[in-house]
């Protein structure tokens, strides 16, 4: 940290994240200031953390809890926050969705900070803005970009009429009131510092002292706290709602988490993990625009957006295979003929038969899977859409880790898969949100 000494032995941040296409995202973030970062597919062992620790700036976890009934939270995500914990980190992520995708029921974000207040003293700020994805968040009301449109969150066309989690409040305080009895504020950004205020020295960080003690690690009384940082630790509440219009409140949210005492623990989008990266910027080459892999593409879907819909119209306008995915795990033979023959194909589940299943997403992830078995002698490019069903079927393909192989262009990741299994291990993989990207993005990666 800023007038701290570096301690190759720990990670600066330590995440979790509750799907995989935002986990991913907290890689990016950090990657394009030039952070290093391992990010682990389910929880590994500690032993394989403090490796990773040891070597890297931020370590992370792609975990499932958005897509996971209230009751189910504690077990996924107290394990995660111990095993973050272990490596002694400044600052714990719980990355969540910058459109704050959870309810009462489902994801419940709230359940996810009285877990955490188990485990950490002091306030958990809150930031779902991102600014550079089209997420904005003032005066504690969040807004969504949505086909070049911002949209007041409980208006844009998509999160507010999400399947499972669909948001009929913009105002993020009163959101989380839903899922917790927590108390809970919103500090807006008519409270934060001036640009032209004079630069304060960022605050050694320390867990906090008991009364009467000297500061920790080389702190001394003179050591001025931000001021954002100070009204975050103020607030008294549980959780704290930032808010951030533009680059430049980022940066002063960064500074602030930076100050406070570690470890923090934060619930953010991959605007958080922006903020705290800039605060701190590393030189760094730039990310390759094009991973190394060629070839004809398979598509496995388990949105159901109309983003993705469009996309999957648009491959197929370009001369794409596209057809509904079998849940029923049916013959695979015309996906593996066009892919020997050099064509790219889309499986969707928008219009999938769904008739008599309990567990749609489970029966979604599995056909992915063996989608994507059967078709990887013939391709070693590979795209996921949907958060949930990339945590699932990255799962089911024994993929233990993950890195950047390519950063094409705005948020879109290329990631090179690590397996045990040779066919698995090394192909690309792009793990897409529903919401993710324009009209022609398949076939934009299929054209690297």
């Amino acid at each position: 940290m800023n007038g701290m000494p570096e301690d190759s032995a720990r990670p600066r941040v330590a995440f979790y994240g509750d799907d995989f296409t935002g986990s991913v995202d907290v890689l990016l973030q950090f990657a394009r200031r030039g952070w290093t970062a391992r990010l682990f597919v389910g929880r590994p062992s500690e032993a394989e953390l403090a490796a990773a620790a040891a070597t890297n700036d931020v370590v992370g976890i792609a975990g499932v809890a958005r897509s996971l009934p209230t009751d189910a939270i504690e077990a996924e995500v107290g394990p995660a926050l111990d095993l973050l914990l272990s490596v002694d980190p400044d600052i714990v992520q719980y990355k969540a969705c910058s459109t704050a995708d959870s309810s009462p029921t489902v994801g419940s974000l709230g359940r996810v900070l009285e877990v955490a207040r188990e485990r950490f003293a002091g306030v958990a700020p809150i930031l779902f803005a991102q600014p550079d994805f089209g997420r904005y968040t003032a005066f504690g009301n969040h807004f969504a970009a949505e086909r070049g449109t911002v949209y007041r969150l409980d208006r844009q066309p998509t999160m507010s009429r999400h399947p499972s989690t669909p948001m009929h409040e913009s105002d993020l305080v009163e959101h989380l009131r839903r899922q917790t009895s927590l108390p809970l504020a919103g500090l807006p950004f008519t409270q934060y510092p001036l640009p032209g205020e004079p630069e304060l020295r960022v605050r050694a960080r320390t867990s906090d002292p008991t009364p009467g003690t000297a500061p920790q690690n080389g702190a001394t009384s003179e050591d001025e706290d931000h001021p954002l940082a100070a009204r975050i630790r103020e607030s008294g509440a549980a959780g704290l709602v930032l808010d951030a219009l533009d680059e430049g409140h980022l940066r002063v949210v960064g500074e602030a988490l930076q100050s406070l005492p570690r470890p923090v623990f934060a619930i953010g989008s991959g605007g958080l993990s922006h903020a705290v990266a800039i605060s701190d910027p590393r030189e760094v080459d730039p990310i390759p625009a094009r991973g190394s892999e060629t070839g004809p593409v398979l598509v496995v879907s388990g949105s159901r957006s109309a983003a993705t819909r469009r996309q999957a119209d648009h491959a197929a306008a370009s001369g794409w295979l596209v057809r509904p995915l079998s849940l029923a795990r049916g013959p695979l033979d015309d996906v593996v003929a066009a892919l020997a023959a050099g064509r790219s194909v889309v499986l969707t589940s928008d219009d999938a038969d769904a008739h008599g299943m309990d567990n749609v997403l489970a029966a979604v992830a599995e056909a992915s899977a063996e989608a994507v078995r059967a078709a990887l002698p013939h391709t070693r490019r590979v795209i996921i859409a949907g958060g949930d069903t990339s945590s699932r079927v990255t799962g089911l393909l024994g993929v233990t880790s993950l890195s950047i192989a390519a950063n094409p262009w705005a948020n879109v990741v290329l990631l090179r898969a690590h397996a045990d299994s040779p066919e698995v291990d090394g192909i690309e993989l792009l793990l897409k949100g529903g919401q993710v990207g324009d009209d022609d993005l398949f076939e934009a990666i299929r054209a690297l």
